[in-house]
């Protein structure tokens, strides 16, 4: 009796684990071929920081005009003044170990981002607006946005793209980033090689990747993050909100999970 139990809940586990995996290679399938070549960055622990600094975060305004969905930490300057003009939807890390290994993975992003090669190259100062479909766009200098920037996925909503700036990226007033075509925002990084400043009163999409400072003036928003390895964070009446993951994200997620499923009924038996 116990033998024939135990290889039915054996036989049942298995159809479980082999409907799972088939729900998400189905998933995987439906994405667009592309998708498969397409390579994002992976921030590791930093994923869930909205703001990440390395030597402080200062936010100006009113109390509560500035919103984060998202966590906020600072390393190895810990200060963050202003907290109580934030509404924050996340956790304070302040220079904890989560932010410190958060920072050291942000290093790794920025150096993966900064090394890929690249589709298109720019000039100093090349101003970003028009259409742009995935890939990776290198800024000889400056990287500029004076008015609208469409992002067309294409239909791929893995898409990716990297914009790499050797200096300086600077966003005009209500100047916006469309995405189309399926476009995530979880797929854009800006690899910047000094500091990132935003306009007021713009519309940006992505994770902000810089080597020393971002800048968000007045009213700016972020569909994405600003992390910076080794300068501030300012903020002034702004939105900052973490994007969900991808659907690749979300498959990938499923594998692990039923590969957890799998270990434990096996160790059962």
């Amino acid at each position: 009796m116990k033998a024939t139990l135990k290889s039915t809940i054996t036989q049942h586990s298995a159809k479980r684990i082999s409907k799972g995996l088939a729900l998400t290679l189905v998933a995987a399938s439906l994405t667009h071929p592309a998708a498969m070549a397409a390579t994002s960055v992976s921030l590791g622990t930093a994923s869930s920081f909205a703001v990440l600094a390395g030597s402080g975060i200062t936010v100006a305004g009113a109390v509560n005009s500035t919103v984060i969905t998202g966590d906020i930490g600072t390393f190895p300057t810990t200060s963050i003044t202003g907290l109580g003009n934030v509404v924050l939807n996340g956790v304070d890390h302040a220079g904890d170990g989560v932010t410190q290994s958060a920072k050291f993975d942000l290093v790794t992003a920025y150096n993966d981002a900064a090394g890929r090669a690249y589709d298109t190259t720019y000039t100093d100062g090349h101003d970003l607006i028009g259409t742009l479909t995935p890939g990776v766009y290198n800024g000889s200098g400056s990287l500029s946005l004076s008015g609208n920037l469409t992002l067309d996925a294409l239909g791929n909503s893995s898409a990716v793209w990297i914009f790499q700036t050797s200096t300086s990226l600077i966003t005009a007033s209500s100047s916006t980033i469309t995405l189309v075509g399926g476009a995530q925002a979880n797929n854009i990084f800006w690899e910047v090689g000094s500091s990132a400043t935003l306009g007021t009163y713009s519309n940006f999409s992505g994770s902000i990747l810089a080597l020393t400072s971002i800048t968000l003036n007045t009213g700016a928003t972020i569909e994405g993050q600003a992390l910076a390895r080794n300068g501030t964070v300012t903020m002034d009446y702004n939105t900052i909100n973490v994007p969900e993951p991808s659907s690749a994200m979300l498959v990938c997620f499923g594998l692990v999970g039923l590969s957890t499923f799998r270990r434990r009924i096996n160790s059962r038996h």
